[in-house]
């Protein structure tokens, strides 16, 4: 049996058009930037295997979206991550200058808002990922996360009341020292 792979073409345009989304979506998820290039490749590497006729490049970014997400949950569920909490010790240089998680990507990781945003469950960071920083209406979301537009509109609801008392907490708990 012959398996169909997509071009090397097709994929270096996927890549070069949705490669900085998929890999932030994979980092909100994961909270680590080493379980975000995995998550990456794994979303690419299934794309190269994927028979799927994309329509259009936003079908073909709806496409990765979803199957990031699908993959972050299978992440989440395996044996290993529920298992293993470990830290990432070593740093690879050719990661370092291909990420470049460029400052401002890290500025804010290490924000306060950025730390208040990584306590926030999976599920909620990823909604508020999806409507702040890649621009989709919740309508658009709730296909993507396969619920109710209204589910959706909650949880921003719900994570932008977490995100305000924990900013606060942190304020108060910082004006105390």
């Amino acid at each position: 049996m012959q398996s169909h792979l997509r071009s090397d073409d097709f994929i270096e345009r996927a890549m070069r058009l949705w490669g900085s989304t998929v890999w932030r979506l994979a980092l909100s998820q994961t909270q680590s930037p080493h379980d975000a290039d995995d998550l990456c490749q794994e979303v690419f590497v299934r794309l190269l295997k994927d028979s799927t006729a994309f329509v259009d490049d936003e079908h073909l970014k709806a496409w990765l979206i979803r199957t990031t997400i699908n993959c972050g949950r299978d992440l989440h569920r395996s044996a290993w991550k529920r298992h293993n909490n470990l830290t990432d010790t070593f740093r690879d240089t050719q990661f370092e200058e291909a990420v470049e998680e460029s400052e401002s990507v890290r500025a804010f990781r290490e924000s306060e808002v950025g730390l208040a945003l990584a306590k926030l469950p999976v599920s909620t960071r990823l909604i508020v990922h999806l409507y702040y920083y890649e621009g989709y209406a919740t309508e658009e979301i709730a296909r993507m996360v396969r619920c109710l537009p209204g589910t959706v509109r909650s949880r921003l609801r719900r994570a932008r009341t977490q995100l305000k008392g924990l900013l606060e907490k942190e304020a108060s708990h910082e004006t105390r020292e």
